[in-house]
């Protein structure tokens, strides 16, 4: 076996949230992910009936999915797991919802979750996010001086709004980002600019922007490829939310096709592993 690539499609990234349209059913929003050819979903695991409808249609066609939690104590995790063990999982994707002021209160529920998870032998990642432990940059970048071998997820969009990066992206904050992942074990898709936090990445005066993320997530998937085993998966998330993530214009309509943009997305993702592959992670 060899290490590969699997592009899954976010469940919320599903959802249209218009006020005049009703929202895709979900053996709908299924179908469309199954058929446009991405790999897998990721699936909320908060809700027990819904992630065993989706994971339920997900394994009958031969595809993954990632257990998406936001606990905000250790125990909070402990059902997550249970219900990990019985419907299975690639990887759980924690968003700390907790907003410690100290690294000190951080730690127990750091040891915590990766205790669970150890004993659970699931692999367990921490998500870059706003408004959650890990909601800043440096803050994060000091929680990796404490738990150096801390499994995290890579959702860049939120550190480049926050920390609202000078344009050009200096070397100090590329070094920073590139810390971040090279302790990462998956990807979130989405398209930030230093103001906001997703923009329609196709329309030609956001060029700049997709191309930078295009060099961190390939700087972040051939950091992946020396790290990981040889037959190992990498997850991607494309993650393009709705509004009001999604920007939309006076009469309430996002200005671009958030679906179309994820397809786009799935493809180039596949297209920069497939160029790494034949040239070697070096």
């Amino acid at each position: 076996m060899a290490q590969k690539l699997c592009v899954l499609q976010s469940l919320w990234a599903m959802e249209r949230r218009l006020a005049d349209e009703p929202e895709w059913p979900l053996q709908t929003q299924l179908a469309m992910i199954r058929d446009a050819g991405f790999d897998g979903a990721g699936v909320r695991f908060i809700d027990p009936s819904f992630a065993s409808e989706v994971t339920s249609f997900l394994r009958a066609h031969d595809m993954i999915w990632q257990a998406q939690c936001y606990p905000k104590s250790v125990d909070d995790l402990k059902p997550v797991l249970e219900l990990v063990a019985k419907l299975g999982a690639d990887h759980v994707n924690l968003q700390p919802d907790v907003r410690p002021y100290r690294l000190a209160d951080c730690i127990p529920l750091l040891e915590g979750w990766r205790r669970l998870g150890e004993q659970a032998s699931v692999a367990l990642n921490i998500e870059t996010h706003r408004d959650r432990m890990t909601t800043d940059l440096f803050f994060t970048l000091q929680l990796l001086d404490c738990f150096p071998d801390l499994r995290l997820t890579a959702d860049l969009s939120h550190y480049l709004v926050g920390r609202e990066f000078a344009w050009p992206v200096d070397e100090t904050n590329h070094a920073m980002m590139h810390r971040i992942l090279d302790n990462s074990w998956a990807l979130h898709g989405r398209v930030a600019s230093r103001e906001q936090v997703q923009i329609s990445f196709r329309f030609p005066q956001n060029q700049g922007w997709l191309g930078l993320f295009m060099g961190w997530w390939e700087y972040g998937i051939r950091s992946w490829r020396k790290r990981a085993g040889p037959d190992a998966t990498l997850t991607f998330l494309c993650e393009l939310g709705p509004a009001p993530y999604a920007i939309t214009g006076a009469d309430g309509r996002e200005l671009s096709d958030r679906w179309q943009d994820a397809l786009v997305m799935k493809d180039m993702i596949r297209n920069l592993w497939d160029r790494i592959a034949v040239e070697g992670c070096d």
